[in-house]
């Protein structure tokens, strides 16, 4: 295409032209979910966006390998480095294995990954399935001289690696502000400072997942998962990392210093965040009780919403915002984007009605150009919608026989739609198992109301269109025969 790809980078928080570590390959790395308890509508913002971005490397033919980790070991409480692992303490609740617990919200998971229309990854792996590579890891670090062991843990120095390097470069924060801002948590004392993070931790007694490691019998930090996973299957310097723009400080952060001190060089080409979710203006919340889950909102079954809604409505809502902008959701937000959708499909399908003219007075290629254009710059996927509503407009005016459209311009139209809205954008339209029956009960009505016509029987004619019409089913009658759609 005429317009090369730029992507708004966290790191340095500017437009950068895309140019990957190793063209035509794409390595991309997300950070995946803590499978303890169901996906919610937090989930599913970067599960679109990232869906988005390879989606579309994929369509301007890059090779992709998209890895997205699950989390099952060492996410303790609170994001900390004291307290209950949560997948330990949901094992514990339920009196189940921990691996049962990971067992079945990862399947469930996938299901809303399904349901949402999301490509699986190239790679999905977990972090219990790697202790043995974060152990290695953590030694490196050690023998750098960027960590210290206390007890059987170990600690990254975060003050002597900020001497090396830039803590806080991603996150954009430093150390007098993180001394400033930090005060002694209850059981730390252990660590030189409080923001040093942990890479290994000694198990109590009851901690029932540990494994043997040089320093003691323990699990690894939530941190290192993601530098191991990264760095075993992208190498140690890769194109995008991504997630929610709450992990940037202090996971990505982390990250960053354990992948710098362990492989000397900075990991990442490209830090990718999308924003967050709110919900009516505030933040998701058990507390607040406005806490939603992907299965609630597939269900209806929340006192917060007035119905059940189309996981491809939700895709849609979610894309109607740039990644990077905060998006509010709400009810009427939803039933919006549900419209909208609905009159995105019925303008593709309506392409399949149009009497072609001779000449045209709409610019495919200009139109085409836009898309394009749209997601080349930061995946924009709000203005591909707009630019893509424009042409709807054209296939409209179209059939209304106020415009013109070739029959070149109407199989290029189709190509068109076909690649980004549903190849690129990955919406679908709903599937209806009794679609194709409904289809031949028409043709049947449609044929008595023929026969009804011949004979000029207009009181049955009439009859079965006035009553068809009460159904919101619309008869038009052509020189070509009687059609019929749903009016919404």
């Amino acid at each position: 295409m005429k317009n090369k790809l730029v992507v708004y980078n966290t790191l340095g928080r500017k437009k950068e032209l895309f140019k990957p570590v190793n063209p035509p390959n794409v390595g991309m790395y997300v950070c995946g979910p803590t499978v303890y308890g169901d996906a919610h509508i937090g989930h599913a913002r970067p599960a679109v966006t990232f869906d988005l971005i390879f989606r579309y490397l994929k369509h301007l033919g890059y090779k992709v390998r998209y890895v997205r980790n699950i989390t099952d070991v060492g996410h303790l409480e609170n994001d900390a480095d004291q307290g209950e692992d949560k997948i330990a303490k949901k094992a514990r609740l339920e009196q189940l294995e921990p691996m049962e617990i990971v067992q079945y919200y990862s399947y469930r998971f996938h299901i809303n990954m399904d349901q949402l229309n999301t490509l699986p990854p190239s790679i999905e792996p977990l972090a219990s399935g790697h202790v043995i590579e974060q152990i290695e890891m953590v030694k490196k670090i050690v023998d750098a001289g960027f960590a210290y062991i206390v007890n059987g843990s170990v600690y990254f120095d975060v003050g002597k690696y900020n001497k090396v390097y830039h803590y806080g470069k991603l996150s954009g924060r430093n150390l007098d502000e993180l001394r400033a801002n930090t005060r002694t948590l209850q059981m730390q004392s252990e660590k030189k400072h409080n923001f040093d993070f942990a890479l290994w931790k000694k198990a109590l007694p009851e901690h029932i997942m540990h494994w043997t490691s040089p320093w003691s019998e323990g699990f690894p930090g939530w941190h290192i998962e993601c530098s191991t996973m990264s760095t075993k299957y992208l190498g140690k310097h890769f194109d995008i990392h991504g997630g929610g723009m709450d992990l940037i400080f202090p996971h990505h952060e982390c990250e960053i210093a354990q992948s710098q001190a362990a492989n000397k060089t900075d990991p990442v080409k490209y830090w990718i965040h999308n924003n967050m979710i709110t919900i009516n203006g505030q933040k998701m919340s058990k507390s607040l009780n406005n806490f939603i889950t992907l299965n609630d909102l597939f269900s209806g079954k929340n006192k917060s919403l007035y119905k059940a809604y189309n996981p491809m409505t939700v895709r849609f809502f979610m894309l109607q915002a740039h990644y990077r902008s905060p998006l509010d959701f709400s009810n009427q937000a939803l039933q919006a984007a549900e419209k909208g959708i609905e009159k995105l499909f019925k303008g593709i399908d309506t392409l399949q009605k149009i009497t072609p003219s001779t000449n045209s007075d709409f610019d495919v290629k200009i139109f085409k150009q836009k898309c394009y254009d749209a997601l080349n710059d930061d995946f924009n996927s709000p203005i591909l919608i707009a630019t893509l509503f424009d042409g709807i407009k054209a296939i409209n005016s179209a059939k209304q026989g106020k415009g013109k459209l070739t029959g070149q311009d109407i199989i290029l139209l189709k190509k068109i739609y076909n690649s980004f809205v549903f190849d690129v954008l990955g919406l679908k339209k709903e599937e209806n198992k009794n679609n194709e029956k409904f289809d031949d009960v028409m043709k049947i009505i449609l044929e008595l109301r023929y026969y009804a016509r011949e004979n000029k029987d207009w009181s049955t004619s009439d009859k079965i269109r006035d009553q068809l019409l009460k159904l919101n089913i619309n008869i038009k009658d052509t020189k070509q025969g009687a059609t019929w759609e749903i009016e919404k």
